[in-house]
């Protein structure tokens, strides 16, 4: 298997994976509440929690969604910036990574 092609693979899963996260963090924001107050605003706090931590799985769903189609159109691992190739070290650490340490 190609390195794009195992790349592709673990990022299909990790999309995967946060979809369903989200999906669970959705799910738990919009269940009724408790009628006790004390308990609702106990609960309200957790759904602010939530509700953060699922903008943070939709934001790196739509980044690894771009790496994705950038494995695609034959772009993954050259910058957007300045079009050279993007270091192996910063897309190991930072799959979705669009520019070269430079540019960022």
């Amino acid at each position: 298997m190609s390195g794009h092609a195992r790349l592709k693979a673990q990022l299909e899963k990790k999309l995967s994976e946060l979809l369903e996260r989200a999906s669970e963090i959705e799910d738990g924001l919009s269940s009724p509440g408790s009628t006790d107050w004390e308990d609702h605003a106990t609960e309200s706090e957790d759904d602010e929690v939530m509700a953060s931590l699922g903008d943070l799985t939709r934001s790196e769903i739509h980044e690894i969604r771009l790496a994705l189609s950038r494995i695609e159109s034959g772009h993954y691992g050259t910058c957007v910036g300045c079009g050279q190739p993007i270091a192996t070290e910063r897309l190991a650490a930072l799959p979705f990574a669009t520019t070269c340490i430079r540019c960022a």
